[in-house]
Formats: structure tokens, C-alpha cells, sequence
């Protein structure tokens, strides 16, 4: 019999105003903090984040803008003889706290200021060039200790946000089932085979983003905060990440993360990028039609790229289409947890045939 795994965050909490709360679980797990912020959190919430760490010996950091291993090595290096390491921002903020922590021998807290990607709750981060190139992802064998949401933040931020971290958490089921199939192992430690929680929980998400998907988008983009919008802000954070990391990831983040070769996808988020690829996998895996449908109307719906040239890729050409592929055919790529045999030339294949679908379902823009 297979070994089974499962992990996740010790603590999540979610809810309007819990950003005060940050001392309370700071202090928890020491006396002594590094709290690394992107610039604009440094500016809109410095003043209220040091007033909750009252207590705690803080020493203070702004993001570099990018997980580079430099970046990482630099607040890894400040972090030393710190209790916890606290990342307040986005995704690629969080990752270098995480990886520094791990690092630094400290604790870790999450604080996503987005709701944009499923980083948050994960014991992964992802390392990209200087240039926004991905790299690799980098293991920390440990979930943050706390991960803290403070849902007026986050509807705080534009709603292209929120949209962004529905494309990444829409890829969980569809990701998760192709791991099933090639019997795939997860990411927690080095890998064990799925348990039926984290397979319940990428369902769990999959049904919340189809139900209240829609309706938070609208909300959201409105400024309100509804039980819809808190439902999404979860299943962005808490579901998908958990999804993710206990069930794996395949061609959505493979097709994504190869297309970053190309500088025009540069300009745009993790998550909308993975809806793009969403349809890639989907086409790769010879789904029904009806399937591909629901997902390319629904991301349509809500302002994510479902063509290439949704992404800048309009008059992309067929060889750097292959380049692509070529890309994702690495070995380290994740699309190889696709149950099919691949090769750069299927790969470039279906995402020009994705783009004629949607295309065909939507028009041209």
C-alpha cells in the first residue's frame, strides 16, 4: 500500500478587521520578529501593523519585488536570531518569507494583502529570475504556523485581484484529478499519495468557485463585502492551497509556467496566466467539449485571458509556440503529471488548439 501525506497551516484565520489580531499570534511564537512587507503595504498598514506587534521586537523589511534567490538570501540573512518571519503582501512576497524562514531556523506568518494565489497557506515557494522568469520552487518541509486573511484588506485591492487568485484556484480540481489519474505524488515532504481529506478539498473548491465565483466578482468589484466574497476569498487562499499542495499541480502551472519565456505574459498575474493554461490542460487531456465550455465561459465572465491574445500572444508565431512546449518539456516541469505522452509539439499544439476554441465560444474580443 502507498503512503498517504496530508499538511496544512497550523492556524487560518479569515474575517473582516483580523489584521489587528497579528500581535496576538505573533506573539505566540516569540519575542522577536522580522516583518518583511511589499512597498505598498509598508506605506498603507506599516502604521496599523506596528501598532498590533506592540510587544514584539520588530525589525523591518521591504520586498525587493521579486523571489529571487539574491532577495532571498538577503532577508534570510536579516531574519537570523529572529523568533518569526512575517510576510504582509502578495504571493511572491510571501514565498521569499517563507523560504527565508526556512532558511533563518525561524517561524512563519502569512499575511496575503491579495487574494490572488494560493500561496499563502503552503509550504512551497516559487524562486524567478530577476527578469520574472520562473525558476524553480523550492520545498520548506513546513506550512506557516499562522496564516491570517483580513477580508476588508483584501477587498481593498482592485478586483483584478481577487479575479486572478479565482483562475489559480480554478486549476485545483482540474490539476488535481489529473494527479489521480498518473498517480502523481503531492507536495507535502517529498511526496505521498493523496488522502481522501486534501482530494474532498479540491472539490470543495471547485464547487465554491462555480457557486459563488461569479457572484463575489460582482460584489467585490462593487466594494462589498458578502458571504459570496468571503466563500472566494477562501477558496483562493485556504481550498486551493491546501488542494494544491496535498493533491499537486500538472499542465495549468506547466503551460503557465512556460510561458513565461515570453515577455509579453510578463504583464500579467500568476492567476491569469494558469486560466490560460487551464484551457491548455483541458485540450491536452482530450476533455469533453461541454467541459472545456463551462470553464472558458466562466473565467470569460470575470476578466480572465481565455485567448492568447488575452495575454499579449495575438500574433504569437508557431515556433515560439514550440519554444514553449520546449519549455514545459523539462524535466522539472509539473506538466508531467499529465496522464498523456507529451512532447513540445503536443504541447504548443493545444494551446493553439485552446486558443481556436475559445475563440470559436467568445469571439475575438
Amino acid at each position: 500500500m502507498e503512503q498517504r501525506g496530508y499538511g496544512g497551516p497550523l492556524r487560518y484565520v479569515q474575517g473582516p478587521g483580523v489584521l489587528k489580531d497579528l500581535g496576538v499570534y505573533a506573539k505566540g511564537l516569540g519575542d522577536t520578529a522580522l516583518l518583511l512587507m511589499d512597498s505598498f503595504v509598508a506605506q498603507t498598514y506599516g502604521e496599523a501593523l506596528r501598532a498590533s506587534l506592540a510587544g514584539v521586537e520588530v525589525t523591518e523589511t521591504v520586498f525587493g519585488g521579486e523571489s529571487t534567490d539574491a532577495e532571498v538570501a538577503r532577508v534570510a540573512t536579516l531574519a537570523k536570531g529572529a523568533a518569526v518571519v512575517i510576510g504582509v503582501g502578495g504571493g511572491k512576497t510571501l514565498d521569499t518569507g517563507k523560504i527565508a524562514a526556512r532558511d533563518a531556523g525561524a517561524r512563519i506568518i502569512t499575511v496575503p494583502t491579495i487574494a490572488s494565489t494560493d500561496s499563502p497557506t503552503s509550504s512551497i515557494g516559487v524562486i524567478y529570475s530577476a527578469d520574472g522568469v520562473y525558476d524553480r520552487v523550492e520545498r520548506c518541509y513546513r506550512n506557516p504556523d499562522v496564516v491570517l486573511v483580513d477580508s476588508e484588506v483584501i477587498l481593498r485591492a482592485p478586483v483584478r485581484f481577487l479575479a486572478a487568485g479565482i483562475g489559480d484556484a480554478l486549476s485545483t480540481w482540474y490539476e488535481a484529478r489529473s494527479n489521480f489519474e498518473s498517480r502523481s505524488n503531492n507536495y507535502i515532504a517529498d511526496g505521498y499519495a493523496v488522502t481522501v481529506a486534501g482530494a474532498a478539498i479540491a472539490r470543495a473548491c471547485h464547487e465554491t468557485l462555480m457557486r459563488d465565483g461569479l457572484a463575489a466578482y460582482h460584489a467585490a468589484k462593487a466594494g462589498c463585502l458578502t458571504d459570496a466574497v468571503e466563500n472566494i476569498i477562501e477558496a483562493n487562499t485556504l481550498l486551493s492551497g491546501l488542494g494544491f499542495e496535498n493533491c499537486g499541480v500538472s499542465g495549468a502551472h506547466g503551460i503557465h509556467d512556460a510561458l513565461t519565456i515570453l515577455e509579453p505574459t510578463h504583464h500579467f498575474f500568476h492567476g491569469e496566466k494558469v486560466a490560460f493554461g487551464i484551457i491548455g490542460l483541458l485540450v491536452l487531456e482530450n476533455r469533453a467539449l461541454p467541459e472545456i465550455e463551462e470553464a472558458v465561459r466562466f473565467c470569460h465572465a470575470i476578466g480572465l485571458p481565455v485567448r492568447l491574445a488575452d495575454l499579449g500572444l495575438g500574433d504569437v508565431s508557431n515556433a515560439d509556440l514550440l519554444r514553449v512546449g520546449e519549455e514545459a518539456m523539462k524535466p522539472t516541469n509539473v506538466i508531467h503529471s499529465v496522464h498523456r505522452r507529451l512532447t513540445a509539439k503536443t504541447i504548443a499544439d493545444a494551446i493553439r488548439t485552446a486558443d481556436i476554441i475559445v475563440t470559436g465560444l467568445v469571439g475575438q474580443g
